[in-house]
């Protein structure tokens, strides 16, 4: 601090684990930055960012007081793999492919080849699935990490969950990154947690356009919903959200459509964002409410998790959803503090944080699965 310290009129400085957040005053000829102090703060090792409260200017500044946490790559690279064959497998099964390997009754070098040659021949249409959807994941894991480190957080790599294809017929549980230090305030809360919702849409729309122009229209259909899967003999109506209804109307589907793998991608990635911003505890939701409406975040929070209960009288796995929320909350809706929750939130991350609130209605699905 001491090249700074001539050009701030107080601070204040914490540590928390591996990190070093100063709160500074700026003396008034300094607040425009001077040239002095933008100087001074470009030779800083760390990270800071205007905090502006009236007419007082005010700098955060953070820096790493240690080495960065060893990561096992190993571990992150194994998940990785594992889900995306699981996926894979997955959407090989949802263009009607068998998956298994048979193994030829003489084993030989040319008989086995033949045999894995063969099977990457059946199950390779499964690939469009599994890029789609691992690339959804991916972007809105990035998304949260990619904030998180320009903020100085200590935050892991993404850990991809791989699920039984069979029974799933997606093959992945989702992601999650670990964040492991605190959120200093709510600024870095609204960044970090809409980052990753707004990039895992973004991919999801594009698969969900270019599916849909790939996709079949078929006649009505007894189930009455506007789109359909097929895995296997088994036919699955998917519900709608205002999203997926405005792009068919814009690309001009009419009638019940057979989702391409890649349209279905798209639809699990809307399904997948609406789930993360459940305005409920540690979910991403959460997080961009509570940063836009402080400790207020937990009477919403209420409110959709009993709309949830109502829900679930269509779609059970809402109960699921809801259980599970509770359970990781340890009975409670409210969102966790952070290191400095009276700090406001600066001005222009307000329509960031509504439009992500706006994100949340539009790619609700009410009953995502109906009977």
């Amino acid at each position: 601090m001491k090249q700074l310290s001539r050009y701030l009129s107080y601070w204040r400085t914490t540590v928390v684990r591996d990190r070093e957040i100063v709160e500074a005053g700026v003396r008034p000829e300094h607040q425009g930055p001077s040239a002095e102090l933008a100087d001074a703060l470009e030779a800083w090792s760390g990270l800071h960012y205007w905090a502006d409260s009236g007419d007082e200017r005010s700098l955060v500044l953070i820096r790493s007081l240690g080495p960065p946490q060893r990561e096992r790559w190993w571990l992150h690279i194994l998940l990785f793999v594992m889900t995306f064959f699981a996926v894979w497998m997955a959407g090989a099964m949802l263009v009607g492919s068998s998956v298994s390997l048979h193994v030829p009754p003489e084993v030989t070098i040319g008989s086995i080849a033949a045999a894995f040659t063969n099977w990457i021949g059946r199950v390779a249409p499964g690939l469009q699935f599994a890029l789609a959807l691992m690339a959804i994941l991916l972007a809105h894991e990035m998304g949260h990490y990619v904030l998180a480190k320009r903020y100085k957080i200590n935050v892991s790599l993404p850990y991809f969950l791989p699920a039984p294809f069979w029974w799933t017929f997606i093959g992945t549980f989702g992601a999650f990154i670990r964040i492991r230090s605190p959120i200093v305030d709510r600024r870095q809360l609204m960044d970090v947690g809409s980052a990753g919702p707004w990039a895992g849409f973004a991919v999801a729309m594009v698969c969900v356009t270019v599916g849909l122009s790939n996709s079949t229209v078929l006649p009505s259909l007894s189930g009455g919903a506007a789109q359909v899967i097929m895995v296997g003999d088994m036919r699955f109506y998917l519900g709608d959200s205002l999203m997926m209804f405005g792009t068919r109307s814009l690309m001009g589907i009419d009638g019940t459509v057979l989702l391409h793998p890649i349209a279905f991608a798209g639809w699990l990635g809307l399904f997948v964002t609406t789930l993360n911003l459940l305005p409920l505890g540690q979910l991403d939701g959460g997080h961009v409410l509570y940063a836009l409406v402080g400790d207020r975040q937990k009477i919403f929070g209420w409110i959709l998790w009993y709309l949830l209960i109502v829900l679930g009288f269509q779609f059970r796995g809402w109960w699921l959803w809801a259980g599970l929320t509770l359970l990781l909350g340890r009975g409670r809706m409210s969102h966790p503090s952070v290191l400095d929750k009276h700090r406001p939130m600066p001005a222009n991350r307000g329509p960031l944080g509504w439009a992500t609130v706006l994100l949340f209605v539009v790619t609700f699905t009410p009953i995502p699965f109906p009977l």
